[in-house]
């Protein structure tokens, strides 16, 4: 039984790891983004630079002690790193969970989320897992020869890291956020509803005595219960609880402050929206050699292109007059605009709300290309 219960540790450990460093990794602006919301629930924005460097570390580690674990590679390091992984997240955890300074961890990046009380309850399973496998470590058994495990760990360390690299230039290799190619952004903006019975509780005005009526069923027809029973409070029993929009307050403004989100998102025909949530750090490059030569291009089709920036107005036009792009300027929630795409800039091609593709700062098409792809374009 103790064999088992230490291989059951293992794959559940081992995989539980290598899951949560895999998804985090291939989005390293994702993880560094979740790092900077912690700095500024905990009066840390001094730590702000260290953010991206911290995403890569922590996916990296999390990703080769769990391959490291399941493989049984050099057990005397990889179960002591589990151990000293888990001794140091979970009370973190409950802290979180007890102050709630963001509604989601980010232990599984947008891949799974779940709430700060759930990721507490999932971390207790994990630290009994790793204690059990650090207090039998040297039971634990590589999986082949163990001569040539730290070739093994570099490679997979190499692995990790060149994958959070990549996907830091260009975008992530999968995309688990609302605004993935594909998805129908319509539907992502609509909550779904509270389901809910709804009982009326009233008082019999003599005797003080409380009865409950469905609220699509009680006699307010009937003048004699009516003067009998005074309305005192309602009861609900949840079936379905209300849930937000996956893309919620999402919105396009002008100068002047009119709300355009409708007319851009759901034009019938192609619209291409370049995204760059902050000016200031922006790729002009991308600008001056892909952007604007695309804009011409497209608008001379009688396309529509615009971009979407964070940035005040104030900003976009200076930095309009600067680069002579010649072409509209939009505001909207820096916020929103990083999960749109993990690229500043990045161009997203949609056609009646449907998101047709997207493309980083440094692999944005030609027109040309673009027609090749879309021969409707």
């Amino acid at each position: 039984m103790l064999r088992a219960a230490l291989w059951v540790s293992r794959i559940l450990f081992g995989l539980v790891f290598i899951f949560s460093g895999f998804v985090k990794a291939i989005d390293p602006l994702g993880s560094a983004y979740k790092f900077q919301d912690y700095f500024m629930a905990f009066n840390m924005e001094w730590l702000m630079f260290s953010a991206l460097p911290l995403a890569v570390l922590l996916s990296t580690l999390e990703f080769v002690i769990g391959v490291a674990v399941l493989a049984g590679l050099k057990m005397r390091w990889s179960a002591w790193g589990g151990l000293l992984f888990m001794l140091f997240f979970t009370p973190l955890t409950l802290f979180v969970a007890i102050t709630d300074p963001v509604p989601d961890c980010g232990c599984f990046g947008d891949a799974l989320i779940i709430s700060n009380w759930e990721t507490f309850y999932k971390n207790i399973f994990i630290l009994a897992a790793a204690i059990l496998i650090f207090v039998y470590r040297e039971r634990v058994k590589p999986l082949w020869s163990g001569s040539r495990d730290w070739y093994l760990i570099g490679l997979v360390t190499v692995f990790i890291v060149g994958l959070s690299v990549y996907c830091l230039r260009y975008l992530p290799i999968m995309d688990f956020r609302p605004w993935k190619v594909g998805n129908q952004v319509g539907e992502l903006m609509i909550p779904t509803p509270e389901v809910a019975d709804i009982y009326l509780v009233y008082e019999h005005r003599e005797t003080g005595e409380t009865q409950e009526w469905p609220a699509n069923d009680f006699p307010w027809d009937d003048p004699e219960w009516v003067a009998q029973w005074q309305y005192k409070d309602q009861r609900r029993e949840i079936i379905h609880p209300y849930v937000e929009a996956p893309i919620d307050d999402f919105i396009i403004v002008d100068t002047f402050g009119d709300d355009l989100t409708d007319y851009f998102l759901f034009n019938p025909e192609y619209q291409f929206i370049v995204v760059a949530y902050d000016l200031r750090t922006t790729s002009v490059r991308s600008f001056n050699k892909r952007i604007t030569p695309l804009a011409m291009d497209a608008m001379e089709n009688d396309y529509s292109f615009i971009v979407l920036s964070g940035s005040t107005f104030d900003h976009i036009d200076s930095f309009r007059h600067t680069h002579q792009t010649a072409y509209p300027f939009y505001q909207s929630d820096e916020i929103s605009l990083k999960t749109i795409i993990r690229s500043n800039p990045g161009l997203l091609l949609m056609k009646d709300g449907v998101v047709m593709g997207k493309w980083p700062h440094r692999r944005i098409p030609s027109f040309e290309q673009l027609q090749e792809k879309f021969p409707d374009l």
